[in-house]
């Protein structure tokens, strides 16, 4: 008794405890208790360390799942590796060594690290989806796509690096080069395997409603499925015998156009080259060049400067009969709509920014509700909303819902054009031409054809190489490896090759949440009875990167499996949020290149694991971006060395009975740290505990308070709670102790008034439940008259309660 925290004196103790027992594993079929499946993101082991967000994410949700399991869950929280792919295989290219060794030696760092850490992972689950016997289920999930016309070879343009001979995904282009080598990339065509994703775009759309996603990840996801309304009409090219298609999704602002984009890849551009003036045609030639090195989501980006080129062409509006210019322009996409759009600067930003470089007039033509027709001279003024049509024929006079209906009925009824229902989601370009994945379960038989792997020869394993650099052709590394590529067709027994590309990085993570449940099986993906019991996800967590592509492509194959029978549920996952980055000091991301980068290990050795998850649940919200700071992971290491001395002493001089203040300050302590957990508000959790060290360091505490307060930090401090509960005799571990039941009428009494704030200035006071959630706080302002005239029509852009103090509303 008495001595320093020293956390190296007993952290490993508790960690071999731990994990050499399977402490932390769920239990299959117990129906004594409610099932919970959290579910972290798993990482790609492609560096020699884990990174801090792997640590700030997975200490955050190690918090959650502790909780859970003392309020009487049975919580199935597991890990494994996203071990194929991309990020792997350059790694093994920069260090010269096979891809196999090198994801070796990086998952058992990786395994090492998360145990020192005392994350409660249940090893019994743990997954690699480089490993043959998972991989041949991604690969007989392939199979089935196939055999029911999902997958199919398409020639698709992919991003081509020149110099380093390999296709490049479109996240690998920045600003037209390699993010690798730094070299011009260029578009290619070549044979590929493409998924039919589009077959489930309408699910996959209207199936959210199923999920409770946060606002931000179901908007994500609607927005890349991009369900819309488009009107396809066809404008005659003045002075020749050719008509453009423009498609739009706003038709009552026709009368407001005044030109007309065409994507620079689209096949009508080359059919009217010959047209072009002949001194315009070296600019339209070059910046279509210029065009083919940008990838798509480049030409995407919100913010980026408007480009374009005038082919000095012009074509007739069917509708207004007006004569607008033909520009091509890379914002627009061949893949999107018809490749051609009409442009109204009046009402989309996008356009008029392009108006402006181009000097092209603006008509403004929708008046908002209040009957406001300001002209439109700054994009801050351009209006994009609904409102009522002016000055624009037969649609003048009715409200933008009605005109866009009567122009879909005119323009059928006219024969010049059509209204169809379209999606901005495109099919899944499927094929990598590396080594580094699972082989694509195909044979190509010269009699035969296109030939499945029968399901009893999988997995098809990847063959172990001296070298696995890219061909020069653009062809797989496998390609050259005849022993291997050469085999007999399963259906004649003739010579036959098998197909040489692997799958993508997204193939083994978009069904792993199943694999977790059943890990040894080798008889199906994972039992019914398994998935019964535990789907869905109840909660998947992990970065704002992967909520669009991953988790599109991953409920994509599970809707697929669903259709089949294999799987018991229409989504893998109820509830998923976004965590923010940590970047480096001053805000930067870290990086080897910058020198910053910080790894878990030193911070470990250094200040224990347990202040090293205190301080990355400490550094701000869970979904914001977090700024490293030495300075703070001091000061979280000086507060848990002072609860531990306090609990310690405490223990020493324990009372029978505490006062009803204490009483209470526990109350509040562990309802405080309950709720905040629970709705991941680490941050503030951690702050409640400061603030009662702060207020009740002096106070006599019983027994019966020291086993409360032991209890309320286990979740956020495993090992330091275990440790000092191991001091005060207990012969189990402190996480299979129940969470304590509070007595609400502690908390009855416990009201403050709190100052409101609205952009910047106290309007009023409001008194609430110490304990109020933000979400009941803000329900409690906007029903208050006092602040009725600040809020009403007004949107709501931020809201903050900082518990007890102030609440700010920003509108």
């Amino acid at each position: 008794m008495g001595k320093r925290y020293n956390p190296k004196e007993f952290e490993k103790k508790w960690q071999d405890r731990w994990f050499s027992d399977l402490f932390y594993q769920a239990k299959d079929f117990d129906n004594t208790r409610k099932k919970y499946y959290l579910l972290a993101e798993f990482p790609y082991p492609s560096g020699d360390s884990m990174h801090m967000g792997h640590t700030r994410n997975y200490s955050m949700m190690d918090a959650v799942a502790r909780l859970r399991r003392m309020k009487g869950y049975n919580v199935i929280y597991p890990i494994g590796w996203d071990a194929f792919g991309l990020p792997t295989e350059n790694y093994a290219i920069k260090v010269k060594r096979p891809p196999q060794e090198i994801t070796k030696e990086n998952t058992d760092t990786f395994r090492k690290q998360l145990k020192s850490l005392g994350l409660s992972f249940d090893w019994s689950r743990e997954i690699n989806t480089s490993d043959p016997s998972y991989y041949k289920w991604t690969q007989w999930i392939f199979l089935k796509l196939f055999e029911k016309g999902l997958a199919y070879k398409a020639e698709k343009p992919i991003n081509w690096c020149p110099k380093c001979k390999v296709g490049c995904a479109n996240e690998e282009v920045v600003d037209g080069k390699h993010e690798r080598c730094g070299a011009e990339v260029e578009k290619r065509n070549i044979s590929q395997w493409v998924l039919k994703i589009t077959e489930y775009a309408d699910k996959l759309d209207k199936d959210l409603d199923l999920t409770h996603y946060i606002d931000s990840v179901k908007s994500r996801q609607k927005n890349w499925i991009g369900k819309k309304t488009w009107y396809d009409i066809g404008y005659k090219i003045d002075g020749i015998d050719e008509t453009i298609t423009v498609a739009t999704t706003r038709p009552d602002t026709q009368f407001g156009s005044t030109f007309v984009v065409l994507a620079p890849e689209h096949e009508l551009v080359q059919r009217i080259m010959q047209y072009i003036p002949e001194e315009r045609k070296e600019d339209v030639e070059s910046y279509i060049d210029i065009t083919k090195k940008k990838s798509d989501l480049e030409r995407m980006m919100e913010g980026r400067e408007k480009s374009g080129v005038f082919t000095g062409l012009y074509c007739i509006n069917s509708i207004t009969n007006s004569k607008l210019p033909i520009y091509l322009a890379d914002f627009v996409l061949a893949s999107v709509g018809t490749g051609m759009v009409v442009g109204v600067p009046a009402h989309d930003k996008r356009d008029f920014e392009f108006a402006t470089k181009f000097n092209i007039p603006v008509i403004r033509v929708i008046e908002d509700m209040n009957g406001d027709r300001t002209q439109v001279d700054s994009v801050e003024k351009v209006y994009e909303e609904e409102g009522k049509v002016y000055d624009s024929g037969f649609m003048s006079g009715l409200t933008t819902q009605e005109a866009r209906k009567k122009f879909g009925e005119y323009i059928e009824k006219e024969g010049i054009g059509k209204v169809s229902i379209r999606y901005h989601l495109q099919d899944w370009i499927f094929s990598r031409q590396h080594y580094w994945g699972e082989p694509i379960p195909i044979i190509h038989c010269p009699k035969c054809g296109t030939v499945p792997v029968p399901e009893d020869q999988l997995p098809i394993e990847l063959p172990v190489v001296d070298s696995y650099e890219p061909s020069d052709d653009g062809s797989s590394p496998l390609s050259k490896i005849e022993q291997w590529v050469n085999t007999k067709c399963p259906n004649c027994g003739g010579d036959a090759k098998r197909e040489t590309d692997t799958m993508p990085n997204w193939a083994g993570s978009s069904w792993y949440f199943l694999r977790y449940l059943d890990p040894n099986n080798s008889d199906t993906i994972a039992s019914k009875e398994l998935q019964r019991y535990w789907m869905p996800v109840d909660h998947y967590e992990g970065g704002a990167e992967h909520v669009t592509l991953h988790l599109l492509y991953s409920r994509f194959w599970h809707k697929f499996l669903y259709d089949e029978g294999y799987v018991i549920t229409p989504e893998p996952y109820d509830i998923r949020t976004i965590h923010g980055f940590v970047l480096g000091q001053g805000g930067v991301k870290m990086s080897k290149s910058l020198g910053n980068v910080i790894t878990p290990d030193k911070l470990i050795e250094k200040y224990g694991a347990d202040v090293v998850r205190g301080y990355m649940m400490f550094m701000g919200p869970y979904e914001g971006d977090v700024e490293w700071s030495t300075e703070t992971i001091n000061g979280v290491w000086r507060f848990v060395s002072k609860y531990y001395k306090f609990l310690e002493s405490k223990w020493e001089s324990v009372v029978t009975d505490s006062n009803l203040d204490v009483k209470k300050g526990i109350a509040r302590l562990i309802n405080k740290v309950e709720k905040d957990i629970l709705n991941f508000k680490f941050n503030t959790a951690i702050s409640a505990l400061m603030e009662f060290y702060n207020k009740y360091s002096e106070a006599i505490l019983s027994k019966e308070d020291i086993i409360k307060l032991l209890v309320c930090i286990a979740p956020i401090f495993p090992h330091m709670a275990e440790e000092l509960w191991n001091i005060t005799g207990y012969n189990y571990s402190i996480h299979m102790e129940s969470w304590p039941e509070i007595d609400k009428a502690l908390l009855e009494d416990e009201m403050v008034e709190v100052p409101v704030q609205i952009n910047g200035k106290v309007r009023g006071r409001v008194t609430i439940k110490v304990d109020s959630t933000e979400e009941e706080v803000r329900d409690i302002v906007e029903k208050d008259v006092t602040f009725s005239s600040y809020l009403s029509g007004k949107e709501i852009k931020k809201f903050v309660y900082i518990t007890g103090r102030i609440i700010s509303v920003v509108i």
